[in-house]
């Protein structure tokens, strides 16, 4: 068994152990979910240590005959972009349970059930970044439906039954779409090479045009819901608003990744000339996103749904990047993922603490927070800065990465896409005037700033986003070899520099 085995499995034997746990120990409940989240982060860790970054090949490999009539197996290992999806996602979770620790209380069905689906959930995220078997990493997109679902249904807020079952339709409509591709794929395979859902053997495969571009649109439009992409993004808004806090930085900081993460490890490394064939249109459709999610988040009064619509934005650059099919795009796209992974956290778990204070999610109702919770108001003016990609902090690099590689092939829609900056200083510097700065609105004058445990959980965060913005260094290391050799595999290389005479 390989240590990402281990990492993979450990949060689900907490699930198993919480369930036989009495209920009424709510507070054993939360130290103990919060102690195995705490343990596989720092199994997370050493497993990067012992991670060679120049080495393109999967890593801690480990394959296992599943079900063999039908050549499926429990295979799983890691590269570089998946190795630091991991990480965020490990990294995150131990933050998420100490910064929401009252979260589940309200639930409909308590605070055991709450940490059981935290936990299952996390072990179907590491699940999804590390299957290198097709049928295996079908298995955790689809099951990651299940405590979503259930986190947004039972814990949420609002219209959040309509919310949860408005995922669940939009998430189940492009899975089947998928696994569609995934049959023809691997009946295909079977006439090739003997059928087979081994990734690096899928990639060998030779596919008549128009059946590679079926195959590819299955697999891309179940990613563009997953990430999300307009125009298929209008579950998310709606999920951001009823879900909790806690759930919302799951659902945008790490779940949505499966989207583009899916593009990179699936939609080109399997189908390259279906890749080639949509890129026009697919550069298109999130060059729309960057603005679209600009705009909507500009006219914004609920401060979840500015976060929502923020996040449609991101992912526009996100996919830019991945479809321009050049190394710094790529790297960029893919150090993005990880940015928007930590900032989107620190908004929503900063707004999740202001909300609960105010008794409201109106941004107009927090005016003047800077006078009376300072600490609170600083983290949340941080996260907003790296929001909106002031160099310094961690998101600029990564939209200047993105900008640049997409600049070189698609230089309009590389202009075009810069106007998403000059919106997204709007977005952000608007509501952080209403509510951090102004006169004190009255109800705020006796807020409370944020409490030790807060304060502890939100600093990673924080330390995070300004350490990536000064120095991306090693996470790029990680990330540029992977990056360039998706590139290439795909049959680009990047354009040539013009130099005039």
């Amino acid at each position: 068994m390989s240590l990402l085995t281990v990492i993979g499995v450990l949060p689900l034997i907490g699930a198993i152990i919480l369930a036989v746990i009495p209920s009424k120990n709510s507070e054993l409940i939360k130290r103990f979910a919060l102690g195995v989240t705490l343990i596989v982060a720092v199994l997370s860790i050493l497993l990067a240590t012992g991670f060679d970054k120049a080495d393109t090949k999967m890593q801690y490999v480990q394959s296992n005959s599943w079900i063999s009539s039908f050549n499926i197996n429990y295979a799983v290992g890691i590269d570089g972009i998946s190795l630091v999806l991991i990480l965020l996602a490990t990294i995150l979770l131990p933050i998420v349970v100490l910064a929401t620790w009252n979260e589940s209380d309200a639930g409909r069905w308590g605070v055991k059930s709450f940490y059981v689906l935290i936990l299952s959930l996390e072990t179907l995220m590491i699940g999804v970044f590390a299957a290198t078997d097709l049928f295996l990493f079908y298995v955790f997109f689809e099951a990651m439906l299940i405590p979503i679902y259930f986190l947004i249904g039972g814990y949420g807020s609002g219209n959040r039954s309509a919310a949860a079952i408005k995922f669940l339709l939009y998430s189940l409509f492009g899975g089947l779409l998928m696994l569609a591709s995934i049959i023809g794929i691997y009946v295909i395979s079977g006439n090739q090479i003997g059928a087979t859902f081994d990734l690096a053997q899928l990639a060998t495969l030779e596919i008549d045009n128009q059946t590679e571009n079926f195959l590819f649109l299955g697999f891309f439009i179940a990613f563009a819901i997953k990430a999300p992409l307009w125009p298929f993004h209008t579950w998310l808004p709606d999920a951001a608003k009823s879900a909790t806090p806690g759930t919302s930085v799951l659902l945008l900081g790490v779940l949505d990744k499966v989207g583009t993460y899916g593009m990179i490890r699936f939609c080109i490394e399997l189908f390259p000339d279906a890749s080639k064939t949509f890129t026009p249109l697919i550069i298109t459709l999130a060059v729309i996103s960057i603005i679209y999610g600009a705009f909507m988040a500009i006219g914004q009064s609920d401060i979840k749904g500015l976060i929502a619509f923020t996040s449609i934005s991101h992912f526009g650059f996100i996919t830019m990047g991945i479809f321009a099919m050049t190394s710094q795009g790529m790297s960029g796209a893919n150090l993005y993922m990880v940015n928007h992974g930590f900032s989107t956290a620190a908004l929503f778990l900063i707004a999740g603490w202001m909300m609960a204070r105010r008794g409201s999610s109106t941004i107009s109702d927090f005016g003047g927070l800077q006078r009376v919770t300072p600490v609170m108001a600083w983290t949340f003016f941080i996260a907003g800065m790296s929001g909106l990609a002031l160099p310094g902090l961690s998101s600029f690099v990564s939209e200047f990465l993105v900008l640049v590689g997409t600049y070189t092939r698609y230089p309009v829609a590389a202009v075009i896409g810069t106007l998403g900056i000059v919106l997204a200083a709007l977005y952000i510097l608007i509501p952080v005037q209403k509510a951090l700065h102004g006169p004190t609105t009255p109800g705020n004058e006796n807020l409370k700033d944020l409490n030790i445990r807060e304060k502890i959980a939100i600093a990673p965060v924080i330390l995070v986003i300004v350490l990536m913005g000064f120095y991306p260094k090693p996470v790029l290391d990680v990330i540029n070899p992977i990056s360039a050799q998706v590139v290439t595999n795909a049959g680009f290389t990047d354009p040539l520099a013009q130099v005039s005479k």
